[in-house]
């Protein structure tokens, strides 16, 4: 019984460990959908870091995985577009965030981001406390805060920390930051 015992500690210890780091520290994500093509592909697998939203609030251009909103019940993965107190608005394909536009040097050239039936054309719209717009980089096949709306900072999982499949574009995830 005691070498039994024995050869089960490790993995045990292995486990928890596995556990601790999966519940508090890093959470692999499943990429579903072609909603942040050309920056992420379907199928495509990332790690999620869940500490850094712990030391500082995130940030317009965060690449972020969060708890969609009803109906959905799954976990979507989105850039910060808009930060809470701002104003955004959407007129004739371009971005605007407090009067500004927004430089999405991220998004091809020719990408126009067009209204749906929450961020309407040419209305601006006050972001709340606590809250965040979250754009996917392909507009035009992307359900994201221009249908449904803010989404609250407590339903963000955590920021993407690197691509690891398909193993060919394994990198980092870059985080877009802007001048204002």
């Amino acid at each position: 019984m005691r070498k039994v015992l024995d050869a089960l500690q490790p993995v045990v210890m292995a486990f928890a460990i596995f556990m601790m780091v999966y519940l508090f520290l890093f959470q692999p994500h499943k990429v579903d959908g072609n909603s942040m093509f050309p920056n992420f592909y379907n199928k495509d697998y990332i790690l999620t870091d869940k500490v850094s939203f712990r030391r500082g609030n995130p940030q317009r251009g965060d690449v972020v995985v969060f708890h969609a909103p009803p109906p959905n019940d799954a976990d979507f993965i989105k850039r910060i577009i808009g930060l809470a107190g701002e104003t955004i608005m959407v007129q004739d394909g371009i971005v605007y965030i407090n009067g500004q536009i927004l430089p999405e040097v991220y998004l091809p050239m020719d990408l126009r981001t067009q209204e749906k039936s929450f961020l309407r054309n040419g209305v601006p719209y006050q972001i709340p406390a606590g809250y965040y717009m979250m754009f996917g980089d392909n507009r035009n096949f992307s359900s994201d805060s221009r249908e449904w709306g803010p989404v609250a900072e407590r339903a963000i999982v955590g920021k993407a920390l690197v691509r690891y499949w398909p193993p060919s574009r394994a990198e980092l995830v870059a985080h877009e930051r802007y001048a204002f």
